[in-house]
């Protein structure tokens, strides 16, 4: 089998532009995915009351849910719950964030439990109130421990943002797919979106196993 490189380095530009549209896909997943997270970890930390009911409902229900479901859900049966169509974009961005929010809001609260109970006592007896005590106290101590899980969270995301090929979005893999089906280049450039793949996976993973390693020690990372 010959390696056909003129084929691959043509099919490079666009490869390019799926890739920058993986980034953008990833980022707002996971910005969006935090913010609920967060909103989830509070609920299930207060442990009572509807805000908790619907927390642990909503987490019991979307990391139950099968990715490629709920973009297709959201996409084809969004119009009529919503009264609105949402672009594939916007549906595979929406899809990847509630299910990463429910994730992370675990990992969130994991990290904040982590954090031993005398702490959270030594802050209440110099007198510090909630708030502060969760951002100076209890907050850096439960980011550092969540931080693993965090990292290798993000590289299911990266991997699971290729689902969204099915409702048309642009991405890396759609766009290497449509390549290959064109010109019949299968090898060459699957084997560019894998590296393209590893290129951002791998220094993740990388990053979490030193940073799971370093708090096993009890060292700083």
């Amino acid at each position: 089998m010959k390696f056909d490189t003129a084929a691959l380095l043509a099919a490079l530009p666009h490869l390019a532009g799926g890739l920058l549209t993986t980034v953008h896909l990833v980022v707002a997943a996971l910005l969006i995915g935090a913010s609920i997270g967060l909103i989830a970890c509070a609920g299930r930390l207060i442990g009572h009351g509807p805000l908790a009911w619907l927390a642990k409902g909503y987490v019991d229900m979307f990391r139950g849910l099968p990715e490629t479901i709920l973009i297709f859900w959201v996409y084809f049966c969004g119009p009529f719950v919503l009264d609105v169509r949402l672009s594939a974009f916007a549906s595979g961005v929406l899809s990847l964030s509630l299910i990463a929010g429910a994730h992370l809001g675990e990992i969130f609260r994991a990290g904040v439990l982590a954090v031993p109970a005398g702490q959270r006592d030594a802050a209440k007896a110099l007198g510090l109130a909630l708030f502060p005590m969760l951002a100076f106290v209890i907050g850096p101590q439960a980011f550092r421990i969540m931080l693993p899980a965090f990292f290798s969270h993000l590289t299911i995301l990266i991997k699971n943002s290729a689902i969204v090929s099915a409702v048309g979005v642009a991405e890396l893999f759609y766009v290497g797919n449509t390549i290959a089906n064109d010109n019949f280049k299968h090898f060459e450039v699957y084997t560019a979106i894998g590296l393209m793949y590893l290129a951002i996976i791998l220094p993740l993973s990388v990053a979490s196993k030193y940073l799971e390693r370093g708090l096993a020690a009890g060292r700083p990372t």
